[in-house]
């Protein structure tokens, strides 16, 4: 291959167009004729490169937190709940979870089932009151269903039915200051009607032990109670419903919507993206504002090629004429910088797809480093519950932005190109 041409390969030809736009990169990077528009050339490739990597670090940043807290709040709470309508009890929790394991399409999903009992009340110790999220479990099953279970099973089998125990998150414990053995007054929704007035119900209850998910909500609201003691204090006759583990959490909400049609009206499903939707729906608005933003940093590095294709095709004047005197048609010579332009385009969006992939997937490396140079600590632990940079890249993201990327880089080639093929070569070669 010489200097300056691109050789045929495997017998193939070349379009002239191909070479010649190649050659003009190739020796506008070189500065053999206008340094200037090399430097531009330059920066612009600089500023792509830039803006895609780091929309695909601050994407794969955004998933990564997604990804840690979504994990933390599945090891409290199911995939998937079944609800008795109105808070009833369930006649029979365990053929309810056997009719959903039937359902066609969802069986295969379901893991484990578990019954459970849940309600609001109040949580009193002293002149201290907190509301809390009363949830009764059966040891036995609890484990199948949640991580929390999993990882702290001694605790939950602390939970032994009669004792009126429970278990406190760590949070709500160093708020009310109690530990491991403290007596609690737990004040239940629904009073007694007595001669005297209406009366809140009260049961006085001993923290068996403290459990620590890593969220914060949970650890500062949810207390567990053997599932037979917490339905005699909410006075049904049993579990009020089932919660079901999935073999692909991701699948939680088609699964739920199969089986509120399969179950009918009288059981109310509710998958874990419903549990905390409000949490989710900012996630995803975030995401797509980060975005959005960012995408306008890759824009206007990619406009930056008019301004660069521009000044090449004032300082191409004459090539431009001789090419159109040789019978070169208007098609082509735009198609020659279309060529040049795109070619910068797509070498800044491989640079920042390979600049942003190899810092997201080393974050946690990079990122201890930046905090021991400038000794500082980006996500302190006593402030923050997640303490370390987490870090999720997606293709599902990257190849959105490489694609934006290449867009815009196509779009901004079009007005130069254009300019340059409406070039009349008895003017251009007038001034030569």
């Amino acid at each position: 291959m010489r200097s300056g041409r691109i050789a045929p390969m495997w017998g193939l030809k070349v379009p002239f167009e191909l070479e010649v736009g190649w050659r003009y990169t190739r020796s506008g990077r070189a500065g053999r004729r206008n340094g200037f528009i090399s430097f531009i050339s330059g920066v612009s490739m600089l500023g792509i490169a830039l803006g895609v990597a780091a929309l695909i670090i601050v994407l794969s940043v955004m998933n990564g937190f997604q990804k840690e807290v979504r994990n933390r709040m599945l090891g409290v709470i199911p995939h998937v709940e079944l609800m008795a309508a109105e808070g009833q009890a369930l006649p029979d929790w365990q053929a309810v979870a056997q009719q959903a394991a039937r359902t066609p399409g969802v069986g295969e999903q379901v893991q484990a089932t578990a019954p459970y009992v849940v309600s609001q009340v109040l949580l009193a110790r002293g002149q201290e009151m907190r509301g809390v999220v009363l949830r009764g479990v059966d040891p036995v099953y609890e484990s199948g269903v949640t991580e929390l279970a999993r990882r702290q099973p001694e605790q939950v089998q602390r939970l032994v039915s009669g004792q009126w125990q429970v278990l406190l998150g760590a949070e709500i414990a160093r708020q009310m200051g109690v530990g491991e053995g403290s007596a609690l007054t737990l004040i239940t929704p629904g009073g007694q009607v007595t001669p005297a007035g209406v009366l809140p119900r009260l049961k006085t209850v001993r923290v068996a032990g403290l459990f620590e998910s890593g969220h914060y909500e949970f650890d500062s609201t949810l207390v567990l109670m053997h599932l037979e003691d917490a339905a005699r204090l909410m006075r049904v006759s049993g579990p009020t419903g089932v919660q079901l583990r999935l073999q692909d959490q991701q699948a939680a909400r088609a699964v739920a919507a199969q089986l509120q049609q399969h179950l009918g009206p009288d059981v109310v499903v509710r998958d874990w993206t419903r549990t905390n939707p409000s949490w989710f729906d900012a996630v995803q608005l975030e995401k797509r504002l980060m975005f959005i933003i960012l995408t306008l940093i890759v824009a206007v590095a990619a406009f930056n090629l008019v301004s660069t294709l521009v000044m090449t095709v004032t300082d191409k004047q004459a090539d431009i004429a001789i090419l159109r005197t040789l019978g070169a048609s208007p098609r082509s010579i735009m198609a020659i910088f279309m060529v040049q332009g795109a070619t910068t385009g797509v070498a800044g969006t491989a640079a920042g797809v390979g600049l942003g992939l190899l810092v997201a997937f080393h974050v946690d490396t990079i990122v201890p480093a930046l905090e021991g140079l400038l000794s500082t600590k980006f996500l302190p632990a006593s402030i923050y519950v997640i303490s370390r940079m987490p870090s999720d890249p997606q293709w599902g993201d990257i190849v959105p932005i490489a694609l934006v990327s290449l867009v815009l880089a196509f779009l901004a080639t079009l007005y130069p190109s254009w300019r340059a093929s409406r070039v009349q070569p008895a003017q251009a070669l007038r001034h030569e």
